[in-house]
């Protein structure tokens, strides 16, 4: 999924090229001077780098964003035995880590979030997931550690294994 300003920045390099490239043509035949046409060309040129930069950037993205999934699907699917404890207790501990968040009334994309910043994802990572901007996810990881009364990532991880140690 594109973001709006994404796709607006493509649109606008779009117009750009085209318009500079239809100046071009007229100038040409109106037989304007080299250095006048050399300079428009360079703005079609950079133009288009920039266009070619910004859909390379996005299809990066998106494998990126592809690759994360299959990690994680594949950490569900690969039957890692879990370190200590039995099936049952992995189930204790998510319905112990649901509950807390409902005492601590997060939404349920705080909820999300919450459970992704567990598993040990980054801001950036989060985000790809959820479509959503790298700022949102730090905002609602801001309202997690607030209303959890923790000071940041490690202490929210560290108070759902704090007494298993």
């Amino acid at each position: 999924m594109l973001y709006l300003k994404e796709i607006l920045f493509i649109v606008l390099l779009a117009v750009i090229i085209f318009g500079n490239f239809g100046d071009f043509i007229v100038d040409y035949s109106q037989g304007a001077s080299l250095t006048h046409l050399l300079k428009e060309g360079a703005v079609i040129l950079a133009s288009l780098a920039m266009l070619a930069w910004l859909l390379h950037d996005l299809y990066r993205q998106r494998r990126e964003l592809e690759e994360l999934r299959r990690e994680i699907a594949g950490s569900r699917d690969a039957g890692i035995p879990p370190l200590a404890g039995s099936f049952e207790d992995r189930h204790r501990l998510a319905d112990a880590i649901q509950q807390q968040f409902q005492e601590w009334q997060l939404t349920g994309s705080e909820q999300e979030v919450g459970l992704l910043l567990l598993k040990g994802l980054s801001f950036k990572e989060i985000a790809m997931l959820r479509e959503t901007h790298e700022k949102t996810v730090r905002a609602q990881a801001t309202a997690i550690y607030r209303k959890a009364g923790v000071n940041g990532r490690h202490a929210f991880a560290a108070w759902f294994i704090e007494d298993f140690l």
